[in-house]
Order: C-alpha cells, then sequence, then structure tokens
C-alpha cells in the first residue's frame, strides 16, 4: 500500500503536530491511522514473545521488520515465495522495513576501510562469511519483502564523528538514496528518505534540504538513538532538521522509544517513532509506569519497576490500575513476578503487551492534548514535579 500523510492540526501552544497516514491499496481501498504513532518492532518477521493477534490488541498502527535480519534468514526469496512479509508474518495492517544500514554499519569493523562509494563490506554474525551491501541491494530486498514502506540505504556514522567526515557521510547518504531511488521498482511501496548531519545544524538543514529535492514520500530523521550520545544532542539533531521538512509529509524518528523522548521530539515535529526498547524491557522483567525519574546527569528517563523485585511477592495490584492493557486488566503484580523468578516465557509475554500498550497509550494522550490545543500542558502534566 502507499502512504499519504495528511496534517490536520498543530497545537497552538507547541507547533506538535496531529496528523493521519493514509494507506491505499491497489484497489483503492484505504487503511487510516493517527499520528503521533509508537511503531513496534518485529525485527526477523516477529515481534519478541507475540503473536499477532496480542500485537494488535495493543492498538498500533505500523510495525517494523528488519531488511538486514530477514536478508540472512530465511531470505528475501522465501518471503517473497511466501506472497510478502504480510502473508508470510500474517500480519494485514501495514509494515515499515528499515535498510539494514544500523545493523551493518555496527558490523562493519573497519568503517574506513569496509565503507566505499559502492557500499559496505562485513561479516555475517551468523556464521562470520563475508557479506556486501549497497544502496541498490538494501532496495531489492525490501521490493522483493514487499513491505508497505522501504526505507533508503544511509550511512550510519557514530555520534563521535568530526565534522568533516560527518560531512562526507552525509554527502554519501545522498548520493546512495539517488541510487537506491532509482532502483526503487515496487509500484505499492513507498519510500523514505533518510537525514543525517550528526550533532551539527548547519549539515542536519542542508541534508534535509538535498533529501527533499530528491523526493520521498515520507522523511525520516537518523543518527540520534546512539547510546553515547546525551537528550540534548537528540533533541537538538530533531530541532535542526525538521524545519526544512515538508509539512505535508510524515516525519520519523528512527530507533527513539523512551517516553520522555517522545513527548519531547512530537513537541519538536516528529510524527512517528519505533524502537526496540518495550519487549526488550520486558524479557529482562521490567515494566513502564507512569511519572519518570532524573539521572544523575540531571536527565529525565523512563520510569520502570523490576519485576525481580521481593517487594513484589505479595502485590496483588495490576501494573497500573487506570491501563487498559490485557496485562493490567488480568493479572498482578505478585504474579507477573512469579513469572519472571521461574523464566517463563508468559511473564515476558505479558510485560511486552503493558509496554508495548503503555508507549501506544501516551501518543494516544499526546493526540487529544495536541487536538485540544493543550500540548505544553500535557507536557507540564507528564513531567509532573520531577522536572529535569
Amino acid at each position: 500500500m502507499k502512504v499519504t500523510y495528511k496534517l490536520l492540526h498543530q497545537d497552538k501552544t507547541t507547533g506538535a503536530r496531529y496528523g493521519k497516514l493514509i494507506f491505499t491499496a491497489p484497489d483503492g481501498s484505504t487503511q487510516e491511522y493517527e499520528t503521533p504513532m509508537f511503531m513496534p518492532v518485529g525485527t526477523q518477521a516477529t515481534v519478541k514473545t507475540l503473536s499477532p493477534e496480542q500485537v494488535k490488541a495493543t492498538k498500533p498502527g505500523i510495525i517494523l521488520a528488519n531488511t538486514y535480519h530477514l536478508w540472512l534468514r530465511p531470505g528475501e526469496n522465501i518471503v517473497k515465495k511466501a506472497g510478502g512479509l504480510h502473508q508470510f508474518m500474517n500480519w494485514h495492517s501495514p509494515i515499515l522495513t528499515d535498510s539494514g544500514g544500523y545493523q551493518v554499519f555496527s558490523l562493519a569493523h573497519n568503517k574506513k576501510k569496509d565503507i566505499t562509494e559502492e557500499g559496505v563490506h562485513f561479516k555475517s554474525e551468523l556464521d562470520g562469511s563475508k557479506l556486501f551491501l549497497t544502496p541498490e541491494k538494501s532496495i531489492e530486498i525490501q521490493n522483493k519483502l514487499d513491505s508497505d514502506i522501504a526505507m533508503s540505504f544511509d550511512e550510519c556514522p557514530p555520534a563521535t564523528a568530526d565534522e568533516r567526515y560527518l560531512k562526507n557521510s552525509v554527502e554519501r547518504t545522498l548520493r546512495w538514496a539517488a541510487r537506491g531511488k532509482a532502483v526503487h521498482k515496487n509500484p505499492h511501496q513507498s519510500l523514505f528518505g533518510i537525514v543525517q548531519g550528526g550533532p551539527h545544524q548547519n549539515l542536519r538543514k542542508w541534508s534535509a534540504e538535498q533529501t527533499v529535492k530528491l523526493g520521498f514520500d515520507g522523511y525520516a530523521v537518523g543518527g540520534v538513538a546512539n547510546d553515547d550520545e546525551n537528550k540534548d544532542a537528540m533533541y537538538q539533531a530533531v530541532e535542526y532538521s525538521t524545519p526544512y521538512l515538508p509539512s505535508n509529509q510524515v516525519r520519523y524518528l528512527m530507533g527513539v522509544g523512551e517516553p520522555v523522548d517522545l513527548v519531547e521530539c512530537v513537541k519538536r515535529g516528529i510524527d512517528i517513532f519505533d524502537c526496540v526498547s518495550p519487549t526488550r524491557l520486558a524479557r529482562h522483567g521490567n515494566a513502564l509506569v507512569a511519572g519518570i525519574k532524573i539521572t544523575t546527569t540531571n536527565e529525565p528517563k523512563e520510569n520502570r519497576i523490576n519485576l525481580k523485585n521481593a517487594k513484589f511477592t505479595e502485590d496483588f495490584t495490576p501494573l497500573e490500575h487506570d491501563c487498559d492493557c490485557y496485562t493490567c486488566k488480568n493479572y498482578t503484580k505478585a504474579y507477573l513476578h512469579h513469572l519472571i523468578k521461574c523464566d517463563e516465557a508468559f511473564g515476558k509475554t505479558l510485560l511486552s503487551i503493558h509496554n508495548i500498550r503503555f508507549l501506544i497509550r501516551l501518543t494516544e494522550k499526546m493526540r487529544e492534548a495536541i487536538k485540544a490545543d493543550r500540548y505544553a500542558d500535557f507536557i507540564q502534566d507528564f513531567y509532573g514535579p520531577n522536572q529535569p
């Protein structure tokens, strides 16, 4: 399905955007999804520990799958023979595939040597075999996977890269974007461009302007989800990018899923997000709950509880009283604590359901605040007394 975006309202207090993504099928039928939106990640054609029905119950709009991982296993040709990703994984709502770039660049041993104008040399994480991925190959794989949205293949430089390297990297990413667009052949699949540029305002502006000139169906802000990058740098990178992106097309912040980051980046003009964090936290026994905490460096961070903690042994209350997820409506912290302590898979499933629904509920609340022109108040309420 091809995607278009309709901007319906901007909050008068902050400029935060409320809109709809409209997916149009070849037969002309449409599916519409509201933004802001959080997208669960199904890296290997599955959201970890959850069935498609369980994911659907969390009320997502789009889910993600990963080009690199599906290229290695089972291979794009197998997925194509199965009828595409939707048929293969029994998911009949929209799917976005990332380009595989983030995984590939993390595997490239010698960045200067392994990254060439043609593409990236790296070794398979499965068997150590030598692999080579190009912009054309990434798009070819995504065409065969038949996702609804494909992503351009971009270079993902480390946050510590200097400005000269980042300038060369942005220029290469633009050339790769043009090459990928030239070979994009799936008429039912949208293609998004990616803005890079690290923490540099001039590079972000130039990258955004030049990517828009190439012409894509939507735009992503990349290079902000690095572990060694602080929140101020993340928010600045978004601020440096979004003013130069079209107001009538969707804006996607890649790999970001901490609640405070969703709240802050919607204020800065972002519409959709994705991250593996809710299911990863769940697999380690953690549940997202309302409120924030302040780190030792005075930065706001997600609030979570660790169900491994013995204090939950006799806690017969839900994770959150006002949460409408399956987990909170049916199970107590005591039961979740028991499952996690016993390493039962069902515990990870229940926490994954809650964590995904937590983030989706957060975006639902954002939408209502934007429509009512009270997003500034929403932010104030979100932080409560724990202002950073």
